[in-house]
């Protein structure tokens, strides 16, 4: 059953087209990888998928339901209980440790529990370092802490993007390696990325270029 829908989904500022007639389905459970150079359209995308943002014109549909005309506080909900966002910029507050940023993404959803958060740190391979601040953490570990922060509400959908834009190849390795087992369980997976490497190991990799979908196709590479 489908996940998200993208209908003839166009984002437009004045003239310039940043989404062009999108269309895009996301299975439940699937991986996804959103590809493309600067300004084809990736972030616009992203956002509108993520509730940030709302369509020009077109319909998105989550789940069998259409939010393109919900109101702001109800997007806002919707992106709450449904999406875990994973940034390249980690978005970790400094004066909060590794399990107090993770509690944070509680906090607005429900309530704080510092098990559940213990938990999802533990699942990253970071329960020891729960007690650490940002400053105290490798970019790795930081990126690692952010997908624990969107992980801890039970998301339907992981949104990540350029997750791997900050890192190390050996970091990077280990991100994806996290990935990897999050899609095992089921979990369903959109990666905004500009690196190859990071694309390429996604089950399904769509293009854009000047806001358009150039290209969807199924990973033959791909291994479980």
């Amino acid at each position: 059953m489908s996940l998200l829908e993208l209908k003839n989904v166009s984002k437009i500022y004045g003239e310039l087209h940043a989404l062009d007639q999108a269309n895009l389905t996301v299975e439940k459970g699937e991986w996804i990888a959103i590809m493309g150079p600067s300004g084809s359209g990736k972030s616009t995308m992203m956002n509108i998928i993520s509730c940030m943002d709302r369509p020009t014109s077109g319909q998105v549909i989550f789940d069998g339901k259409d939010i393109t005309k919900e109101s702001r506080r109800k997007l806002t909900e919707f992106h709450r209980d449904k999406i875990g966002l994973v940034f390249q910029q980690f978005h970790l507050i400094n004066y909060l440790t590794a399990v107090e940023n993770v509690m944070v993404a509680q906090y607005y959803h429900s309530m704080p529990d510092e098990k559940e958060a213990l938990e999802a740190l533990e699942r990253v391979g970071l329960k020891e370092r729960a007690r650490h601040l940002p400053s105290q953490l490798s970019g790795g570990e930081q990126q690692r802490v952010c997908i624990a922060r969107a992980l801890i509400n039970s998301p339907e959908l992981i949104l990540a993007d350029e997750p791997t834009g900050n890192l190390d190849e050996a970091n990077e390795n280990i991100v994806l390696d996290i990935f990897r087992q999050l899609h095992k369980e089921g979990t369903s997976l959109v990666v905004v990325t500009h690196d190859p490497e990071v694309g390429e190991v996604a089950q399904r990799i769509v293009r854009l270029d000047h806001g358009k979908i150039v290209s969807d196709r199924k990973n033959e590479h791909f291994t479980e």
